[in-house]
């Protein structure tokens, strides 16, 4: 399991009331998920996820429980992401940190579509 970064809880309460801690995570299942799904990505760009799920522009509501997808974009490098993220709340048990599942770079279309028809909960602005 490797340290993320933090999230600001109060932010994420969109999301869930529930949030018991602002560590994010990451573990060595996923890592191999993400290299498996998206290859190239996370060697490529795994630095960025802590300033994705500290300053996300959008926060994206799924239909899984205390799940998040988040969307940020390096304008500078003409770069986009789509991280999703799993929080951790009360009534999970008490080892549990907030969770990286899935990460990878995404393209215009994408983002677009993201946007357009899911639920948006946070828009960064």
């Amino acid at each position: 399991m490797q340290f993320i970064g933090k999230i600001n809880i109060t932010l994420y309460q969109c999301v869930s009331p529930d949030i018991t801690t602002d560590e994010v995570v990451i573990t060595n299942e996923r890592i191999q998920h993400i290299e498996e799904r998206h290859p190239g990505d996370y060697e490529k760009f795994a630095g960025y996820m802590a300033e994705i799920v500290a300053e996300p522009d959008y926060i994206i509501g799924t239909n899984k429980p205390c799940t998040a997808v988040l969307l940020k974009e390096f304008e500078a490098k003409g770069e986009k992401f789509k991280l999703i993220l799993r929080l951790k709340i009360k009534s999970d048990p008490e080892n549990y940190k907030n969770s990286v599942i899935s990460f990878w770079q995404i393209g215009d279309t994408t983002w677009e579509k993201t946007i357009k028809n899911k639920p948006i909960l946070y828009k960064r602005g």
